[in-house]
Formats: structure tokens, C-alpha cells, sequence
């Protein structure tokens, strides 16, 4: 499966287009064409850079032709006519220069300068070999960079996503303390298993205090109470209790936004495109527990049987990405997407089974907030605040109303608005006239910055580009990935490694791991082979069987949501220890069976 990166994959060479010393202490590489009215405007940038950074500065300059542009293509083979780098950098400039837009007459001026004298309908529809070899490698580089759209600069081999001007620019070369904590952050970030060894770490960590001499008082941190006091009334939780029933809140936000994305334009969108992940995750989500119900004996441990019915979408996606071309991207979408309807059974069970003692008073006021929510959605309030405000009340009431109060984060979810795809030209047009307007200014704009109706304007242009949905998604996400599950897993993972645990609970961790390792790609192929057989779904060619049956395997991490189940169905301390251990132990082997499988699968052909 291919990755888009942001680190540049061909090195500089003497092939290259060069501007500056071999050796200079910064390399900037640009991949532009002499059609992209942007890089002709950032061109500007590019010379005072240059004479900012003089012998420091080495530019690399790679074409990147616009796609379906006739005459892009062609002025980049032309230019390749050009036998010294003189002649090269001086076509260049006229290039991107000698008109506002590229014309027919730019390409006879710079034939001329180049002596390519028969520059007739032959060589219009075909330059030398030599040229276009080496606008395609240009062009290949440029793909295998991961390189969208021009201009894409790469500051000493690193992608540079920010402003064009000139101290922007001076920032990111210098490698400011900022900026590089910033990039590297980023690079983070980018990186798909990140999630997933975020979570790694953050369980290896709680597990190895609580089995250190500092076990009990990080036990005792977490169970350490704190709240609020208004008047006579008291509110307090333990530590552990704000973060699986509030921060965890926004897990479920961000959950339920992914829903809602799926089902209203992703993956899920379609009847033919849906039909199989939703088997797979149906068939994940009862064989697992009726094996558990099957394996426990009666009792207390036999609520427990959503334990195994859920799938970790971080650990599962973070093993198919590191297991890269072995595996099609094709499986990692129906992954996802089975995992997305997994987690609506999840957030079902827990409404339904593992809530507390419901509170007539506290519900009536969680149904009139969704009702203040409807008008807001309806009434196309696309402000996100006051939906924040009202999350907050939810989240109240669902939790004094004896539901579980992470719920409050998927109801919320259902009616932050979503808008139609906005007009990109008309917004474009609009934010060029307010710039245009400003750059007139002159000196003013420089001393003070834009007007205040500027600036807001442009906010509103800004607002306009995504949906209110599309930006909580965007902005909350990285957060409840980066922060949330990791302190969740830190306050939760941690367990006391001892024989006790073991005495007494084996049917317990049986039922647990069974009901993950086996009956997750059981249910999950067993229901896929069914709605194949009864014409309901199609599997697509890309991925087999085989490879199927690794991705059923790699369903039985449970982590997250199994975890989060598992403390609501044990409140007994020792039992919860066990489940946890069960589910650690399923996890790892659901892992280790999926790689294996897929790796062994490759790329096979249709079985």
C-alpha cells in the first residue's frame, strides 16, 4: 500500500537544476511548472530568499508539470533543450516572467534564446528523448515524494507546509526551536501507526509502575478524588473516573463524528459499498460473544460478554500500514469501515447494558438539550460554540440520568452540522480581490497589518472551506488520539502482575481471549462468506480470502473499547485485573496471527 510522505525520496544530484554550492548548509527543492500561476508568485519569494541566505542557500529546481496543461508539459521539455545552466536559469526566469500568464509567444521567445531553431509541429508534440526522460523522473520524484500540488517545497529533504514569505521561509531555514519541535511533531503525526504506539507505550508504562515499588502510589493517583463545590452541592470523581467518564467523552465525539462522515459521504455512503464491512463487523461483534456466553459458567462474569465484541481501530490500522505492499489499501478501507460499525454496536451495548440506575428528572433535561441541539442544526448555526456549550450541559444530564456519560460525546456528535461543498473559485476570487486590495495599501498594511474587515472577511472565507463537522473532526481528533486514549490507557492498563489474579479466574480469561482470537475473524469471515454467498454484498478482487481472514484476525485486538467494557461489566477490582490481563494477552495474539497471515498472503491471487 502506498504512503504518501513528507521527506523527499530522490536525493540531490548533478542531474539537477542547481542555484548555489554543493555544499551549502541549506538545500531548498521546488517542484513547480512555468504554468502554475502560483509558483510564479512565489517565485518572487524564492529570489529574496536567495539573496537573503546568499552562499548558504543551495535551490534545486524540479518540474512538476500541471496536469492535463498542454503547454505545461511542453515548456518543461523545452527548457531541457538548454546545454549550460546558464542558459537553463535564464530561460527560467523569462518563463516565469515574461508574462502574467504562460503564453505560445513565451515558449517561441525562450526557443529562440535555446537555439532550438526547429522548434515546428514535430518538436511541439515531441522533444528530444533526452528532455522528456528527464521531465519524467522529475515527475516521478515528485510522485514518490508525495508531492499534491505546486509549488511543493522541500527545505534540507523535509516538506515545508507553510506561509511563502520571505521570513516564513527565513524560519523554516534556520531550523528555529520552534519549528523544528513543530515539524517533528508533525512528522509524528503523519506517521499511521503513531496512534497505535502512543497506545503501546502508554500501556507498557502503566503496567511496569504498577508492578515497581511505585505501584501503589500510582494506583492511589489515580483513585485520588477532586470536583466542585456549588452552594450545599458537591460533585466529585476520582481521577480515573474523570478520565473514562469526561475526557473520554471526547473519544466518543470524535467517534461519532467518523460516523457520521462514513454514512454520509465516506465508505459507508452506499448500500453496495457498505453491505460487507457491516456484515463482517455484525459476525465480529456475535460470535465473539456468544463464544464468551458458551465458555462462561453463570453468574456475576456473565455480563461481561461485550468484552470481546470490540475491535481497536488504532493497533488493527497501525499493523496493515507497517505491513505496507503486502497488503491493499483496498482492505485497510473495508478494515475501517467494519471497525466504524463495530463501534456503533459497541456504543449500543454500553447504552443498553452497562449503564447505571436511570434518573427520570436528569433524562428529561438530556432530551430537551437534543432538542435545543435539533433547532440549532436545522436553523443552519454553524458555529461551533454553541453546540460546545450545549455538549457540556448533555454530558450533565446523560451522566446524572444514569446512562453512561461518554455517550453524551456521540449524541452531541449527530448534530454538529454538516454543509454542502463550498464554491472553491468564487471563494478564491473573493479572498484575491480582499488581498488585492490590501497589497494597495502599501507601507500601511505593512506597519499595522490588514483592516479589521479584512481580517474578518477572510475568517469567514476561511470558515467556509470545511463544515463545522469536518473542522471539530479535524481539530479534536489529533487530540483525543494524541492525548485522550493515551492517558485512558495510562490509567486503565496498569495491572498487578501476580498469581492471584490468575487463581480462580481461568474460565474468565478463556471466554475473554477465546471470544477476540477466534471468534472475531470467525464471525467477521463467516459473515462476509455469507452475504457473498446470498448476493447482499461483493467482495472486491483487490484482496483474497486469505488476507481477509488476516484482517478478521487483526479485528480481535480489542484494547480501547474492550478495556472501556470490561471496567463497566467487572466492578469487582480482581476481576477487572483478569479481564484486563485476558484482553492484553488476546490482543497480542490476534496481532501476531494477523501479521502472519497477511505476510504470508502477500499479495495472492484470488482464492
Amino acid at each position: 500500500m502506498s504512503q504518501s510522505t513528507n521527506r523527499l525520496t530522490r536525493p540531490v544530484s548533478n542531474r539537477d537544476h542547481l542555484l548555489g554550492p554543493h555544499r551549502a548548509a541549506i538545500t531548498l527543492v521546488e517542484y513547480g511548472s512555468y504554468a502554475c500561476p502560483h509558483c510564479r508568485a512565489a517565485n518572487e519569494r524564492i529570489a529574496q530568499v536567495r539573496d537573503q541566505f546568499g552562499e548558504q542557500l543551495l535551490y534545486v529546481f524540479r518540474h512538476r508539470p500541471v496536469t492535463g496543461s498542454d503547454i505545461a508539459r511542453r515548456a518543461a521539455e523545452l527548457i531541457e533543450h538548454a546545454d549550460t545552466p546558464e542558459k537553463f536559469w535564464a530561460a527560467h526566469v523569462k518563463l516565469m516572467t515574461r508574462s502574467e500568464t504562460l503564453t505560445e509567444d513565451d515558449l517561441d521567445a525562450v526557443a529562440a534564446d535555446l537555439g532550438v531553431t526547429q522548434y515546428d509541429e514535430q518538436q511541439l508534440h515531441g522533444a528530444s528523448e533526452l528532455a522528456r526522460e528527464r521531465v519524467e523522473a522529475d515527475i516521478s520524484s515528485a510522485r514518490d515524494s508525495g508531492v499534491m500540488i505546486t509549488p511543493t517545497f522541500f527545505i534540507n529533504s523535509r516538506r515545508y507546509d507553510g506561509p511563502w514569505d520571505e521570513s516564513s521561509f527565513a524560519d523554516a531555514m534556520l531550523g528555529s526551536m520552534g519549528h523544528r519541535v513543530r515539524s517533528a511533531a508533525l512528522d509524528f503525526a503523519r506517521w499511521a501507526p503513531s496512534t497505535g504506539m502512543l497506545l503501546l507505550l502508554a500501556t507498557v508504562l502503566a503496567v511496569m509502575l504498577m508492578n515497581s515499588t511505585l505501584g501503589p502510589a500510582f494506583d492511589a493517583f489515580w483513585e485520588s478524588h477532586f470536583g466542585f463545590t456549588f452552594g450545599d452541592q458537591h460533585f466529585a470523581m476520582s481521577l480515573r473516573h474523570w478520565v473514562n467518564d469526561g475526557l473520554l467523552t471526547i473519544f466518543f465525539l470524535v467517534v461519532g463524528l467518523e460516523i457520521k462522515r462514513e454514512f454520509t459521504v465516506g465508505h459507508l455512503a452506499s448500500r453496495r459499498s457498505a453491505a460487507l464491512p457491516i456484515a463482517a463487523a455484525i459476525g465480529g461483534m456475535a460470535v465473539p460473544a456468544a463464544i464468551y456466553a458458551l465458555l462462561i459458567p453463570a453468574g456475576s462474569w456473565s455480563h461481561g460478554w461485550g468484552v470481546p465484541m470490540a475491535t481497536d481501530t488504532a493497533f488493527a490500522v497501525a499493523l496493515i500500514v507497517m505491513l505496507g505492499h503486502r497488503v491493499p489499501i483496498e482492505l485497510r478501507i473495508f478494515l475501517t469501515a467494519a471497525a466504524i460499525v463495530d463501534d456503533i454496536g459497541a456504543i449500543i451495548v454500553v447504552a443498553a447494558f452497562y449503564s447505571g440506575e436511570l434518573h427520570l428528572g436528569f433524562l428529561a433535561g438530556a432530551v430537551a438539550i437534543i432538542g435545543a441541539l435539533v433547532l440549532l442544526n436545522r436553523a443552519h448555526v454553524y458555529r461551533t460554540s454553541p453546540y460546545v456549550i450545549l455538549g457540556i450541559v448533555l454530558w450533565v444530564c446523560v451522566y446524572g440520568g444514569g446512562l453512561h456519560a461518554t455517550l453524551a460525546g456521540v449524541l452531541l456528535a449527530l448534530f454538529i452540522p454538516t454543509r454542502p461543498p463550498p464554491d472553491l473559485r468564487t471563494l478564491m476570487m473573493q479572498a484575491d480581490q480582499i488581498l488585492a486590495a490590501e497589497a494597495r495599501h502599501g507601507t500601511e498594511v505593512l506597519r499595522h497589518g490588514p483592516s479589521e474587515p479584512s481580517l474578518m472577511a477572510l475568517d469567514a472565507i476561511h470558515d467556509r472551506l470545511e463544515s463545522p463537522a469536518d473542522r471539530m473532526l479535524r481539530h479534536v481528533g489529533p487530540r483525543s488520539s494524541y492525548f485522550v486514549l493515551p492517558l485512558f490507557a495510562l490509567a486503565n492498563a496498569g495491572v498487578a502482575l501476580s498469581t492471584e489474579v490468575f487463581t480462580g479466574h481461568e474460565p474468565l480469561m478463556l471466554a475473554i481471549t477465546g471470544g477476540l482470537v477466534i471468534g472475531k475473524p470467525l464471525g467477521l469471515v463467516a459473515a462476509c462468506a455469507l452475504a457473498v454467498w446470498t448476493g447482499v454484498a461483493v467482495k472486491p478482487s483487490e484482496y483474497s480470502w486469505l488476507q481477509l481472514l488476516g484482517a478478521g484476525a487483526l479485528a480481535g485486538i480489542g484494547f480501547t473499547m474492550s478495556l472501556f467494557i470490561a471496567g463497566q461489566a467487572f466492578p469487582a477490582a480482581s476481576d477487572f485485573a483478569a479481564a484486563k490481563i485476558a484482553v492484553f494477552a488476546a490482543s497480542v495474539l490476534s496481532a501476531v496471527i494477523g501479521v502472519l497471515i497477511l505476510w504470508r498472503a502477500g499479495r495472492a491471487p484470488e482464492m
